[in-house]
């Protein structure tokens, strides 16, 4: 399943997803040693500074020196597809989306680890995204959710059910899967060589879940938006200032906010205008820098377009805005 990020792959980034998934066992950065990455011994570095540009000149598990501007993904949905069989959204939140790495540029790779492929679905089914990159081989063997229990992480797997919720039609641990090894595996801090030479089997599967979690209970983006009076509604619209004032004053930088559904200007409503933002709220992403390992669950608030990049694809024409109700049944 692909995620709703419109932005391309740049040449760079191309180039990097094919040498770095070539020399995938050695992870992103060939002859890193197992050992010796103690890293409350060393003052943290930000992400996308000077200090970080040069992955030789740092040790690579304690700095993020690849994917240095993060992104904390939320979701918006009204139903799962699954309710029958228990797959339902919480009530009063927005769900996890993911924890994306991009380029310090704005761009970004993904799927860095073939060795550590765990997406019954890849999307893109190439490394680069285009017919040139390394295939993806589709993951056959059971959903990335049962790494956790021989982990001892089962309060994290039912928290994940519960606020980890997959796009309609997906089941959870599918949707964890694609996101693990799409974007998990494109973190320097998350290489297998960073865990030590007593590593247990897919310890970083379980690391990186919980980061996600961790920066995601830090943004209730339910709560800032009720505060304003802003509450999900099938017969109230919106303007994106509804959603831009809170989101930004309770997180402290701009988010991008993203939109689904049918363009404006093919609305009744918008017949006629030139505004082709999309209309249906359905997703937010908090942008930082980060301080020494993501692990370490430390960030700097930027704005989403930082690197040049748009704030929205939503529709900026007054009161054009959907935020809808969840389906009857689909919360809880």
């Amino acid at each position: 399943m692909a995620n709703t990020r419109c932005r391309r792959i740049t040449a760079a980034a191309a180039l990097a997803a094919s040498l770095f998934t070539q020399t995938a066992v050695a992870g992103l950065y060939p002859g890193v040693s197992n050992l010796n990455h103690t890293c409350s011994l060393v003052d943290p570095i930000l992400s996308c500074s000077s200090g970080a540009s040069d992955p030789s000149a740092v040790d690579t598990c304690c700095t993020e020196t690849f994917g240095g501007l993060v992104l904390a993904t939320q979701f918006w949905n009204t139903y799962t597809g699954f309710e029958s069989e228990g797959q339902v959204l919480p009530k009063n939140a927005w769900t996890v989306h993911g924890l994306w790495p991009d380029f310090c540029n704005g761009s970004y790779t993904q799927y860095c680890d073939l060795t550590r492929q765990y997406d019954p679905l890849p999307s893109p089914n190439t490394t680069t995204g285009t017919p040139d990159g390394t295939p993806v081989p589709a993951w056959r063997g059971p959903d990335i959710g049962t790494f956790l229990a021989p982990l001892g992480k089962l309060d994290l797997l039912a928290w994940m059910n519960a606020h980890w919720v997959a796009q309609p039609g997906w089941r959870n641990g599918d949707f964890w899967g694609h996101e693990f090894s799409k974007h998990a595996t494109c973190y320097s801090t998350f290489d297998v060589e960073c865990y030590g030479p007593q590593y247990r089997e897919h310890e970083e599967v379980a690391d990186f879940f919980e980061t996600a979690v961790a920066f995601h209970r830090r943004l209730p983006t339910w709560a800032w938006l009720e505060a304003s009076g802003v509450r999900p509604s099938n017969a109230s619209t919106f303007s994106l200032a509804d959603f831009t004032g809170p989101l930004t004053q309770g997180f402290g930088a701009v988010p991008y906010i993203g939109c689904a559904g049918p363009k404006y200007n093919t609305t009744d409503a918008g017949k006629g205008s030139s505004d082709a933002g999309y209309t249906v709220i359905n997703e937010i992403w908090y942008y930082y820098h980060v301080y020494g390992r993501v692990q370490r669950q430390q960030g700097l608030a930027v704005d989403a377009n930082i690197t040049g990049g748009r704030l929205t694809n939503c529709a900026q024409t007054p009161g054009a805005l959907h935020y809808y109700e969840r389906t009857t049944g689909s919360e809880v």
